[in-house]
């Protein structure tokens, strides 16, 4: 299945598998990589040396092109943007746009750029600094969300920019590939369908606790990190919806202080990135310090299976989804279902 996202990365489906913290390791990566999609490693979770071991793990799985997800503002962006040149990564990802200079970085040393955006006024800013394609994701998806829906969000960005356009949120089969290419995208990203797949490597009891949601199963909350997230609803979450400031801050500080030490960040660079997350928005510091916390969270459910002290990312699709795949099937069907449909729409 061609199309403009497949031509530009050199894959053979239009399917992205997102950069998702603590669950887009290289094992997944790999397996949607040989499937013909796009897999791409979550490096904001990782130290700079286990980003080098596993895309080094990721080139020893499969010869077909990756990616990987970036924090534009970490601390030593420039030093990962450096590793992706060296190790010739096909494509950098972003969940917050990278400057101007970095994109011109990575393109003259021919890694695609493709920034996640949540609006069209951002799209058009990384096109206009050069970003060769983006990913826009709709209100149904996981994680940091924003509220306009994808049916609404994406005609809005194709008719912005005149690069390859993503769809995220909400996607999972065939018919919703079918669905974004009619809108013109040129092809579909999924976070939950992946994570829900036998590659991954979220425990199986959490996996179990995903399946068993309905329609209703998740929240947007701002309990987790001051901004818009969307997760399970689980006991934990219904306590920090009904935690005061006070206990909030409290746990807050603690996983903050476990990042620190898992990731070898200082407290001098927490401290900078507070400062200009404060600066950059209306975020209490409570929030602020609520951010630092939160790849803690997740790590606790996504990694530990501890559901009692963990936060789990989750899409609408969840509600939907009753199994868990190998990629290879997952990306076969949606692909031959996708087909199946546009050969019967063009028959009509």
């Amino acid at each position: 299945m061609k199309t403009a996202l497949t031509e530009l990365a050199g894959i053979r489906h239009p399917i992205v598998q997102t950069g998702m913290g603590w669950v887009a390791g290289p094992r997944l990566v790999s397996a949607t990589a040989e499937a013909g999609g796009l897999g791409i490693l979550a490096s904001a979770t990782m130290t700079y040396d286990e980003l080098a071991a596993a895309i080094k793990e990721v080139k020893s799985r499969t010869s077909e092109p990756f990616g990987v997800n970036l924090r534009a503002d970490a601390e030593d962006a420039a030093r990962r943007v450096e590793l992706l040149i060296t190790e010739e990564v096909r494509v950098a990802s972003f969940a917050l746009a990278p400057k101007k200079d970095m994109i011109a970085r990575l393109k003259d040393n021919g890694v695609l750029v493709v920034p996640s955006v949540g609006a069209a006024r951002h799209a058009e800013k990384v096109a206009g600094w050069g970003a060769d394609a983006v990913i826009v994701q709709g209100g149904e998806g996981g994680g940091h969300t924003g509220g306009v829906a994808t049916t609404l969000l994406l005609p809005s960005v194709l008719d912005a920019v005149d690069i390859p356009v993503v769809a995220a949120g909400g996607f999972f089969d065939g018919r919703g590939l079918a669905a974004a290419l009619a809108y013109g995208a040129a092809g579909v990203a999924m976070g939950t369908r992946f994570l829900l797949t036998r590659e991954s490597t979220v425990p199986d009891e959490i996996k179990r606790a995903y399946l068993a949601r309905d329609l209703n199963g998740t929240v947007v909350t701002r309990k987790v990190d001051g901004m818009p997230h969307r997760v399970l609803r689980t006991e934990l979450v219904d306590a920090l919806e009904s935690a005061g400031p006070v206990r909030g801050l409290a746990r807050a500080a603690r996983n903050a202080s476990k990042f620190r030490k898992l990731t070898g960040l200082s407290w001098r660079s927490l401290a900078t990135e507070g400062l200009r997350m404060k600066r950059g928005g209306d975020r209490t510091w409570s929030q602020v310090l609520m951010a630092a916390n939160t790849p803690m969270l997740l790590r606790a459910g996504l990694v530990e299976g501890d559901r009692s002290a963990g936060v789990l990312a989750s899409g609408q699709v969840v509600g939907l989804l009753d199994d868990l795949p190998a990629v290879g099937d997952l990306i076969e069907t949606i692909v031959a279902d996708a087909t199946g449909i546009l050969r019967r729409l063009a028959s009509e």
